[in-house]
């Protein structure tokens, strides 16, 4: 009778207690920063553009996988003065968390994963996981903030390349009319989940058929070019569809069918034409006798013990604001009845529009009028800020890219000449859907402004910087944003004209109410 018996791999001993070292580092990283590893996951789960990081962490490990036979000719040596670069990341990730920056606390807990190798295994161990290593940052909700710009492209390109071909084309901003209707630009036309998909997949395709550094960065290359390009031919062709259909084609849901089947033939042609370049795998190394690999190195349970020491007192800071975090008072604000002489609330709303700020303690609105025209103000005010409240995010916005009653024409800064204070505000133009291009009718003039305790801005990248500052000197974390709101007759100078007369006369007064909204905290 024969007697099966089941043989498993056996860990080389010079790799027994790496990897129980390294195990217990990930779990105990993802335990203590467990809500940043929680909120990725959620922006995995609502956004279409990132659902393509739930496979990023199981590829990284089979890729890992691959290179066994490499790492069990390698013996792990613990790096200590990693230990340093560590505890700057943790620094990092405090002060992302300190200000609600998602993208910070997201990218510092990655790259903490990927220190924990040569920390605790060695430059030789990593260097042969290098790319693994590196693929793992595709797991970071990252990019976004790119999608303005390339809908700004995808409408330019469109826009040329229907001049190109004979059609008369009538353009402000993000909308344009040809002969045979209307058209808009709007998120998902920007191409940013194309391009973050074909940028992970080309990745990982250079790695795994290239041996060449030179032909992998080139692969790469084209996967970020690629997309961009395909994405202004899919929308040319989309509109072309439609035109000479009559807006009967590419109007519905197969608009993005037609994106998506086409985005896949460019894919597939990029990689069928990828693969005739490819390169032989390397062999696999001979193993080497274990008895050669028990000698050398120090043990690595000592650099693990002092990783999570660090990792711990680096956290203690945040769990120690956690914990004394008590909730205050809820800010009283009012926007009075009347403001500097002339000016005075009307009561009936200047236009049905509403920035969006989510969660925010205190939501004002009011509409004055005067001799000289009416003007909007909006204050979205802010106390102890959090993930689910907090002034400056990515869901705040003076109008959402898919909104289906404005569209934004212009933006930019606005510097005030005369009798302003500040002197700087961010200016865009709005204008309603069901108002035909062209037209001067239904258009806003809004401006934006922070208001960060003492200090006053209209870049959300200064005002965040600043409200770590706020946070790292133990001031009230209480914020606000203003926007000035005005319709639009003509041009923006005129309504920039008006805007900047409420300015000066009333914004020292809107200014001393969130003052004392602050001080009586």
């Amino acid at each position: 009778m024969t007697t099966l018996t089941l043989n498993p791999p056996r860990i080389p001993p010079a790799w027994r207690w790496p990897t129980v070292a390294i195990f217990v580092y990930v779990l105990l990283l993802l335990l203590v920063f467990r809500d940043t590893a929680m909120a990725m996951v959620a922006i995995w789960q609502r956004s279409e553009t990132f659902a393509h990081a739930f496979v990023v962490p199981p590829i990284s490990l089979w890729l890992i996988w691959r290179q066994r036979h490499v790492l069990a000719n390698l013996v792990p040596r613990p790096v200590p003065w990693m230990l340093v670069p560590l505890a700057l990341l943790g620094g990092l990730w405090w002060i992302g968390d300190l200000v609600s920056v998602n993208a910070a606390t997201q990218m510092a807990l990655a790259a903490m994963l990927v220190a924990g190798v040569p920390t605790l295994l060695g430059w030789r161990v990593t260097q042969a996981i290098l790319f693994p290593l590196a693929f793992l940052f595709f797991a970071v909700p990252f990019g976004e903030f790119l999608t303005p710009v390339l809908m700004q492209y995808t409408a330019d390109f469109t826009v040329a390349a229907l001049r190109a071909t004979g059609i008369p084309v009538y353009r402000e901003g993000l909308q344009f009319v040809i002969p045979s209707g209307s058209w808009s630009v709007v998120e998902a036309c920007s191409g940013i989940r194309y391009l973050m998909a074909s940028f992970m997949v080309g990745s990982l395709f250079a790695y795994l058929n290239y041996r060449s550094w030179r032909r992998r960065l080139a692969f790469v290359a084209v996967s970020l070019a690629v997309p961009i390009v395909a994405n202004w031919l899919r929308a040319y062709m989309i509109v072309m569809l439609g035109h000479l259909s009559g807006n009967t084609l590419a109007v519905g849901v197969d608009h993005l069918i037609y994106g998506w089947v086409f985005f896949g033939i460019v894919i597939l042609t990029m990689f069928f034409v990828g693969a005739r370049w490819a390169e032989p795998d390397a062999p696999p190394p001979e193993a080497r006798p274990w008895t050669e690999l028990a000698a050398g190195g120090p043990p690595a349970w000592w650099p693990v013990s002092l990783a999570l020491v660090a990792l711990l007192a680096v956290q203690a800071p945040q769990l120690m604001r956690r914990g004394d975090a008590r909730l205050s008072a809820k800010p009283v604000l009012v926007l009075p009845e009347n403001l500097a002489p002339s000016w005075s609330a009307d009561g009936q709303s200047l236009a049905d529009w509403k920035p969006v700020y989510i969660a925010p303690a205190v939501e004002l609105q009011r509409t004055y009028a005067a001799p000289s025209g009416r003007v909007g103000v909006y204050v979205a005010y802010y106390r102890d800020q959090s993930e689910a409240s907090k002034l400056i995010s990515s869901e705040n916005v003076l109008l959402r890219n898919d909104d289906r009653r404005w569209h934004g024409l212009t933006a930019g800064p606005v510097e005030l000449t005369s009798g302003g204070t500040p002197s700087r505000w961010y200016g865009v133009t709005l204008q309603a859907a069901d108002a035909r291009l062209g037209q001067d009718k239904a258009r806003l003039r809004v401006w934006r402004l922070y208001w960060i305790g003492d200090h006053l801005t209209s870049d959300e990248m200064a005002g965040k910087l600043w409200q770590a500052w706020q946070h790292l000197l133990g001031r009230p974390d209480d914020a606000a944003v203003v926007v000035l709101y005005a319709l639009q007759p003509g041009t923006a100078q005129q309504a920039d004209e008006l805007l900047t007369q409420f300015t000066a006369a009333n914004f020292g007064m809107i200014q001393r109410q969130l003052d004392q909204a602050r001080a009586a905290r």
